[in-house]
């Protein structure tokens, strides 16, 4: 085929700069077309297409498009293709939207756009953000069958919508067994890679929609509903619905329940862009420049006023975070705004709004690391109403038009999985985790969740500036409702784990039996890993183990504050069962300071220097499945002032390390440090469901227990033999075993 194709055309021609677009046009382009069938009446070369939204100058001349090639079938174009050159990118980015463009034009509307830089063939379509083909081009011989079926003449029909499948072999796959799924290893985060979620509109945590999207995956099928009772910026609701289930979105914030409504709520694009094109064009004839424009427009238009803000805040009500300028100039816009007529381009135009203000207030800290506009707002940052020291004054409507972009090109990309016809899936209510009346018993297939962490986050406090903007009311009943410590309402430790406790309560009541809970979390106090689980146990749940999860760049709290903010959370996994097997309590014939101790020497072996999140992980994790996060929650609610005094710490690498020329300081018994980790290492296999073989035991074992007199393989087996039996070539904790260290 290649030889057919290119007549043994030598692809390390590529490399030399005389190969251009044109090149990749004529040798390698046109013969793929031509052997796709196509003949010259149906390949349009260079059509010059008038974009449909954009003019330039001041005499409003028209922006044209032209796109390399148009494929015609019968009196349609079927499909786009563009040539770049061999140093360019076609898998993402401007050359993609480029191309996108020229596939949604109304001239065009294809289904199907491709681009080709010499090296690679990149095909999409219209209703997927990745390449749904994409290969080497001197391995086309490969890929020919799935290229025809996808792009030949023969593959169109006119007068019909069709649903084009990439034909493969069938394979036949295992059932789906809920209650049997595994747990999920460390996933790395691709929070830029979703436009439905970067850039749209910011929020106090977002969940990486690649993470979420994968446990959703992993723990649910098609049709299934999923649940977020704290639902935040929506994350698992809108990939919940992307991996076709249906989502339930609730949150007792109205700025929450708001975000995921309009960017759900389906609408015409090109209705969008030309709401936005009048509305820009209006507010520009008339921007509030002058003092005396500024003024005039303070009278004519609403903006908040006497919002009280919360203790601590540099000014006390909504409108001193603004200046003059500002709430002019906002107050203007959103007259403008809400003069649309049609709901959904109402709400998509006002999210837009909303995001502006993130960035249009005295609040906003450009970032000293990247581009001015790249800033955010002192409650996104410090999660305070701080003023900032140097203010940055941006255009408005510039400002405006960007947040626009990222909403189209949200929608864009969730538009082939939320649309007209699926929006009813979705169940946006705002409301409390506390009450789920609203859902029958056992009606849930998956809950992930991500609650917030103790006094971590007053999210209603930090919404005010929006809230107040959006005319989203919030009551004393919802700050009664919030689950948080502290905040304005100086609500206790103890108001926060009873709503914690009912939200999992519910949680319970509403999920199905052999159906999953992930509950990610993040705290210093073990007290409050304690609660959740002690909680779901207590309601039923069957702790199934907690994963490590990083959440991408190190935020901006954590580098202020390297001791008191953890960067990253664990997954919490639980499965509801109707006979489930509970913690046991250890008995490990040491107190708790030797515990934490020889954890911390561990990891720290382990690693060879450890950061605070891992040692708190392992701590907690350990905690979890060895029973003793009560023992933890008392003697060591915050480990910084132990780390500090006992181990060397490293700014740059922030890395906790042994002292220098120091030994390892924990002398516990050997077999009692031995049997210690046997015991957190055999119930890990048990619930994975796997026996552990004796070479991996060791291995596992020696890294934890480098201090000290290091055991022989005889020294672990013996203690093995006292603790569990031999299952074919591997071994398992016996029944006598587990209850000798229950407490």
């Amino acid at each position: 085929m290649n030889n057919q194709l290119f007549q043994d055309f030598d692809f390390a021609q590529l490399h030399s700069p005389d190969f251009k677009e044109d090149s990749v046009r004529e040798v390698l382009i046109l013969p793929i077309l031509t052997q796709l069938g196509y003949g010259q009446t149906q390949i349009i070369r260079s059509k010059s297409l008038l974009h449909p939204f954009l003019k330039i100058g001041s005499k409003k001349r028209p922006i044209t498009l032209i796109p390399d090639y148009l494929l015609k079938v019968e009196n349609s174009h079927a499909w786009v293709l563009d040539a770049k050159a061999p140093h360019q990118h076609i898998q993402s980015g401007d050359h993609v939207a480029q191309v996108f463009s020229y596939s949604i034009h109304p001239e065009v509307r294809s289904k199907f756009f491709a681009l080709c830089n010499g090296w690679a063939f990149a095909l999409f379509r219209q209703d997927t953000p990745e390449p749904i083909l994409y290969f080497e081009l001197a391995k086309i011989a490969h890929y020919w069958e799935e290229l025809s079926a996808y792009l030949s003449p023969s593959s169109f029909q006119t007068g019909k919508v069709l649903t084009y499948i990439t034909p493969k072999k069938a394979v036949k796959s295992a059932p789906f067994d809920y209650l049997e799924r595994p747990l999920l290893e460390e996933i790395p985060v691709k929070k830029r890679a979703a436009k439905r979620h970067f850039g749209v509109h910011g929020y106090f945590t977002k969940q990486s929609w690649n993470v979420v999207n994968e446990y959703i995956g992993n723990f649910s099928q098609a049709g299934d509903v999923v649940l977020d009772p704290f639902g935040g910026s929506g994350v698992t609701a809108v990939e919940a619905m992307m991996l076709e289930r249906r989502a339930i979105h609730l949150d007792l914030n109205p700025m929450s329940t708001f975000l995921i409504d309009a960017l759900t709520s389906p609408v015409d694009l090109i209705d969008l862009q030309c709401s936005f094109e009048r509305i820009k064009t209006a507010y520009l004839e008339r921007e509030p420049k002058t003092e005396e424009a500024i003024e005039k427009a303070l009278k004519h238009y609403a903006y908040p006023k006497d919002f009280v803000l919360p203790k601590g805040s540099d000014v006390k009500v909504v409108q001193d975070l603004f200046s003059k300028k500002q709430l002019a100039q906002l107050g203007f816009l959103k007259h403008l705004i809400t003069k649309e007529t049609n709901k959904n381009v109402l709400k998509a135009l006002l999210l837009a709004f909303s995001s502006t203000i993130n960035k249009i207030n005295l609040t906003y800290h450009s970032s000293t690391y990247t581009k001015e506009n790249a800033g955010d707002s002192s409650p996104m940052r410090y999660y305070r109403y701080r003023i900032a020291p140097k203010g940055v004054d941006l255009d408005l409507m510039k400002t405006y038009e960007k947040k626009i972009s990222a909403i189209l090109n949200a929608k864009r990309e969730i538009a082939h999985k939320i649309n007209d016809k699926t929006i009813d899936q979705l169940q946006i209510i705002r409301g409390t985790a506390t009450d789920l009346s609203f859902l029958k018993k056992e009606s849930v297939d998956y809950i992930y969740t991500d609650p917030p962490y103790g006094k971590k986050i007053p999210y209603l406090d930090l919404s005010v500036m929006w809230n107040a903007w959006l005319d989203l009311p919030v009551t004393d009943q919802d700050y009664s409702l919030e689950a948080i410590e502290g905040g304005e309402h100086e609500k206790s430790k103890a108001d926060y784990n009873t709503l914690i406790a009912k939200s999992i309560e519910e949680m319970y009541r509403v999920l199905k039996f052999d159906r999953w809970m992930s509950f990610v979390f993040a705290h210093k106090d073990p007290e409050f890993w304690h609660l959740i689980i002690d909680t779901a146990e207590r309601c039923g749940f069957e702790y199934a183990g907690a994963v490590a999860q990083k959440n991408g760049q190190t935020s901006f709290k954590k580098r202020q504050n390297p001791f008191t903010v953890l960067s990253g959370q664990l997954i919490i996994n639980f499965r509801k069962v109707r006979k489930p097997k509970y913690i046991m309590k250890a008995s490990l014939g040491m107190d708790m300071g030797e515990i934490v101790m020889q954890t911390i020497e561990g990891v720290i072996a382990k690693y060879n220097g450890a950061s605070l999140e891992q040692i708190n992980d392992e701590l907690i994790i350990k905690g979890l499945e060895l029973g003793f996060l009560d023992l933890l929650k008392k003697e060591y609610s915050d480990l910084t002032p132990l780390l500090l005094d006992m181990f060397d710490y490293d700014k740059d690498t922030e890395l906790f390390s042994i002292k220098q020329d120091k030994q390892f300081k924990t002398h516990v018994d050997l077999k009692l440090r031995v049997r210690y980790y046997l015991i957190f290492y055999l119930r890990r296999m048990e619930r994975e469901k796997k026996t552990a073989e004796f070479d991996e035991i060791v291995l596992a074992m020696m890294p934890l227990l480098k201090n000290g007199t290091t055991p022989e393989a005889q020294t672990i087996l013996s203690v093995l033999e006292d603790i569990a039996y031999r299952i074919g070539e591997g071994w398992r904790l016996t029944a006598e075993g587990q209850a000798a260290f229950d407490l």
